[in-house]
């Protein structure tokens, strides 16, 4: 979590933003700058891929917003918790993120606060099963423990829900089939020892359990919506041009990743590279990008669809109104 600029001094928010991947804003006279956030995973190929075209000095949205605009990335975040409490403090203005913490912070904010502007990725995501177990069929799954990345995320809802469809009781401890929340290294070491079973998880975990730990998968989600473009409405309002040309630029760069693959994943590995000083190696990444599908399309309906199941699956507590959550720009 960023915190506010209102309350640090600042040579700690300079150290708090620069653990997020940036540095304090140093603004010349008259000059706009727009803080956009992304993790640094393959899922979130938009942010990385423009991020690498700013960090060698032709932005692919600094390109389009025009003169006077500075892009500053933040593309450390590790969850979409730290980067929602970003911009709920005002510490992001745009932000790749999955559909579940934004759909978090909308409910957070009582609606006020966050907007998806736009969809990013689908796919790369899927239930992987021990090459061991003896898992074949859903049935298979009774007194067995499945790792998802995190408690109320998109893919936890998602087996959750997927579980209880099918007549297992399902709490937040114990049950038929134990669910347990797991960060996705600590998924692939439980899935090498046995102490998991099963995980629904997301890329590049499902390709690393395939390849490193004998894992098979059993399930894909090739049209789940796995991550979205979101805009604080505070910089709705002070910039509504901007949002509007973040928005057709992210539309450019879905066109652009899927008409020029080879390149983007080389830029996808340069950024990844950079940012955690670790290289993915080139045929994992080729296991993932069969899995996504780059769309900008997104729809309150696919939100609705998710809240309900979040509802069955006891996530949430009661219905939420998502009439301001999508805004479809022009």
């Amino acid at each position: 979590m960023v915190p506010s600029a209102a309350r640090l001094a600042p040579a700690a928010l300079a150290a708090a933003l620069a653990a997020c991947g940036g540095s304090a804003p140093q603004r010349a006279p008259g000059e706009v700058v727009v803080r956009i956030g992304h993790f640094p995973t393959i899922t979130h190929a938009h942010g990385l891929v423009a991020h690498a075209t700013t960090r060698k000095g032709k932005g692919w949205f600094e390109e389009r917003f025009g003169p006077g605009v500075r892009v500053e990335w933040y593309g450390s975040y590790a969850a979409g918790p730290s980067a929602m409490e970003a911009m709920l403090s005002g510490s992001l203005d745009l932000c790749y993120t999955g559909p579940s913490p934004a759909l978090n912070a909308h409910v957070r904010s009582r609606g006020e606060e966050i907007r998806v502007i736009a969809g990013a990725v689908r796919g790369g995501s899927g239930l992987v099963v021990r090459g061991d177990s003896g898992i074949a069929a859903p049935a298979d799954f009774r007194g067995r423990r499945v790792a998802t990345p995190q408690l109320g995320n998109s893919q936890d809802v998602a087996c959750r829900a997927w579980l209880m469809a099918r007549g297992f009781t399902v709490r937040m401890t114990g049950g038929d089939v134990m669910v347990l929340p797991t960060h996705g290294p600590d998924q692939l070491l439980l899935f090498r020892s046995g102490e998991i079973d099963a995980a629904w998880t997301v890329e590049p975990w499902i390709s690393r359990l395939e390849s490193e730990a004998g894992g098979r998968v059993l399930l894909e989600e090739p049209e789940a919506l796995t991550t979205v473009l979101v805009a604080s409405t505070r910089f709705q309002r002070e910039f509504p041009g901007l949002v509007k040309g973040a928005v057709a630029a992210h539309r450019a760069l879905t066109a652009w990743i899927r008409a020029n693959p080879a390149d983007a994943k080389a830029r996808v590995r340069d950024e990844m590279q950079a940012i955690t000083t670790r290289e993915i190696p080139a045929d994992l990444l080729d296991r993932c990008w069969a899995r996504m599908r780059f769309d900008d399309a997104v729809s309150r309906e696919e939100f609705e669809s998710f809240v309900k199941a979040a509802g069955r699956a006891g996530l949430l507590a009661e219905a939420h109104d998502l009439a301001r959550l999508v805004e479809i720009l022009p």
